[in-house]
């Protein structure tokens, strides 16, 4: 398993994400234009695997290589070969299909064969004193769950205790959901060729793929030409977001936002919005919410505006407010949906949560001024479906979310998704399984509602603010662990990341 205090990803991780279908047609187009043949690619990949377990594995002296019957089986005997060149004992098991092999792998089969190499049978008996595993079972034409003899290697190697090492992708994985229809390969590395695809970043990716890296086998200006499927975002990217500030810059200037929620019993959802909208750098921030938190909340951050949430403070503070994010904490009583249906005839930017989404998907409604950030329930309600079936497929249901509410789309998870109307899509990868936790959703809704009112766009604000939100929980993460972090502990490190000149 990854160490908490570790970066899962590397920064130097490509920013693109190609689809796994258009991959699979695309790399031999790739191969005529560049002149470069498809078994010259897969041996480049073998060396970029071999490379890749020397660096990270280097005293390990008795590799199991496990091949499928396919170029991803094509891929290991290559690296099996380099192996054997390079002293390391190699144990190869390989499945027999009933087609021929591919010719790359046929080609990669004989050159094993032709340096002494041994073949053993899927069902032979696996060495005592392995130390490495290479994953070269199912690659990226996976399109159902893994059946005999895949599905009890699979199962032989998350038994072994033994770290693995996956070629393209684990085996079992989707690489186009993350998603899983029966049994995977929970690797420790994986190294994935040519592009990074979605699969390897949303659904259960993270569950799977261990530490990932790429390699683009010399593909790079290539794939340049191209245009991606999604952009993957870290922190490393904040930049070009957030500049620094005018110095002799105002309050005014950094925007009014006005923050709506928190019934009866759910102060702290509207404490924890607004607080990190102030973190993230909103110039004004006003809430409305129940009478009896205001009290309480202008004793916990003075700096805050607060009134009670009547017919009157709702009309004055749509009035005065630049961008408004409503529902954290808001419930669906009358208070509430009263409201949720003032806000939906509002026409400047806006952030709607929790029991706003809810209340959206009773009476939908199609603006483009929204962002709108559902966990996986709350998308299934707006859709009018299963969580089951957004889960299946995350792209698809952010895309389809776009489409019926416009505007801009964060599908929360490992791994959100930020999707507009207009097909921009991407995915932050950063957070924890520490986010796991109550509050989380409020910090991003104010996160982005204070990059909102300092002007970014709606898309660029929902990118920038998950970014940060994800980034400030893998901070506390790198401090304390995962497990015990609370919302509020990333209060705390919005600031730093909201000003990343200051790493310069």
């Amino acid at each position: 398993m990854t160490n908490q205090r570790e970066k899962r990803n590397e920064a130097s991780l490509p920013h693109s994400v190609f689809s796994a279908d258009w991959l699979q047609k695309a790399e031999r187009q790739a191969a005529q234009e560049t002149g470069i043949s498809l078994f010259t690619l897969m041996q480049r990949a073998a060396k970029a695997a071999f490379l890749l377990a020397q660096r990270e594995f280097p005293h390990t002296r008795h590799w199991l290589i496990l091949c499928g019957h396919g170029n991803n089986g094509g891929d290991g005997f290559e690296m099996a070969r380099l192996a054997k060149s390079a002293g390391i004992r190699v144990t190869l098991l390989a499945v027999e299909g009933s087609k021929p092999l591919p010719d790359e792998a046929e080609m990669a089969r004989t050159g094993w064969l032709k340096s002494g190499g041994e073949i053993n049978s899927a069902d032979s008996a696996w060495p005592h004193d392995a130390d490495l595993i290479i994953d070269g079972l199912l690659g990226t034409g996976l399109s159902s769950a893994p059946r005999a003899p895949y599905d009890g290697l699979i199962d032989a190697t998350n038994s072994a205790s033994l770290p693995v090492i996956s070629l393209d992708i684990p085996s079992g994985l989707d690489t186009q959901t993350g998603q899983t229809a029966g049994k995977a390969v929970h690797a420790t590395y994986t190294v994935s060729f040519i592009a990074l695809k979605p699969g390897l970043l949303t659904g259960q990716a993270r569950d799977y793929t261990g530490k990932l890296h790429c390699d683009a086998l010399g593909l790079q200006s290539w794939l340049g030409g191209h245009l991606a499927a999604l952009q993957r975002l870290d922190a490393s990217q904040l930049g070009t977001w957030l500049h620094p500030r005018r110095p002799c810059s105002h309050k005014g200037e950094h925007g009014r936002l006005l923050v709506i929620g928190g019934d009866t019993g759910f102060a702290g959802a509207i404490r924890m919005a607004s607080e990190a909208a102030l973190r993230a750098g909103a110039g004004l921030v006003r809430v409305l919410t129940h009478k009896e938190h205001a009290g309480p909340l202008l004793t916990a951050r003075p700096e805050l505006m607060v009134q009670e949430l009547t017919a009157a403070s709702l009309d004055e503070g749509l009035e005065w407010a630049d961008v408004l994010v409503i529902g954290p904490g808001l419930g669906q009583k009358e208070w509430g949906k009263q409201a949720v249906d003032r806000a939906a005839k509002w026409d400047k930017p806006a952030l709607w949560d929790a029991d706003a989404l809810n209340l959206l998907a009773i009476n939908p409604g199609k603006r483009q001024n929204r962002v709108l950030t559902p966990h996986p329930g709350e998308a299934a309600r707006l859709l009018g479906c299963s969580v089951k079936e957004i889960e299946s497929d995350r792209l698809l249901s952010a895309q389809k979310l776009t489409e019926r509410y416009g505007g801009v789309v964060v599908l929360k998870g490992a791994g959100s998704l930020i999707a507009s109307e207009h097909g921009e899509m991407a995915l932050a990868d950063v957070g924890n399984a520490g986010m796991a936790s109550g509050g989380m959703g409020d910090v991003l809704s104010g996160i982005i509602g204070g990059l909102l009112a300092q002007k970014l766009n709606i898309y660029d604000a929902a990118c920038a603010g998950s970014v940060v939100h994800g980034a400030a929980a893998d901070e506390i993460a790198h401090r304390q662990g995962t497990r015990g972090m609370l919302a509020t502990d990333l209060l705390a490190v919005i600031a730093p990341l909201v000003n990343p000149d200051l790493k310069k």
